[in-house]
């Protein structure tokens, strides 16, 4: 199994190739720039996913964070996917999320949270799948993401230009 960055695991590859590392080197790029150009606006709404994964190494500091005994936490908060992924129970909304739309364990969110939506794996995939296939139309392959939301409404709105300029990288046309 490939593993990209130390967490993004591409199913299916037992290796990444220089040239595969390259073009997910763009598609991370971009993300990265969404990342830190557009911070949280705190809506809330991503608050309300299906599917909020912590880590293995999470478990302890959210329990403790959301002051909850780890004993409790782990038999009411969490629960286990079919592949063994560690998932908050409580996500429609989170557990954690309060009234005032805030999180209540901020700082000590998970990973998937401080990254959301801009450097999870779905968006990155997409973004990659845009630059390394010309004809594809990223705003078709993003067409998940709720364009109401502040965030993607952001991405959906300038996202075909950064495909575009790091196709052109890709293609050797000028230089990152």
């Amino acid at each position: 199994m490939a593993v990209y960055r130390g967490h993004y695991i591409l199913q299916g590859l037992s290796d990444i190739s220089e040239e595969m590392m390259k073009d997910l080197d763009l598609a991370y790029g971009i993300c990265e720039q969404y990342h830190a150009s557009f911070p949280c606006q705190e809506c809330g709404r991503c608050c309300r996913q299906k599917l909020i994964t912590i880590l293995p190494d999470e478990v302890d500091r959210i329990s403790s964070a959301a002051g909850v005994p780890l004993g409790e936490f782990m038999s009411k908060y969490v629960g286990f996917s079919k592949d063994g992924r560690i998932m908050l129970l409580q996500t429609e909304p989170c557990a954690f999320l309060g009234k005032d739309n805030r999180c209540k364990i901020w700082n000590d969110r998970p990973e998937v949270c401080r990254e959301f939506p801009y450097l999870v794996s779905t968006f990155m995939s997409r973004v990659y799948l845009a630059i390394v296939n010309k004809e594809a139309d990223v705003l078709d392959l993003i067409d998940y993401m709720d364009g109401e939301w502040p965030c993607t409404k952001n991405i959906r709105e300038t996202i075909a230009g950064k495909v575009a300029d790091a196709r052109d990288i890709r293609a050797g046309r000028h230089l990152p």
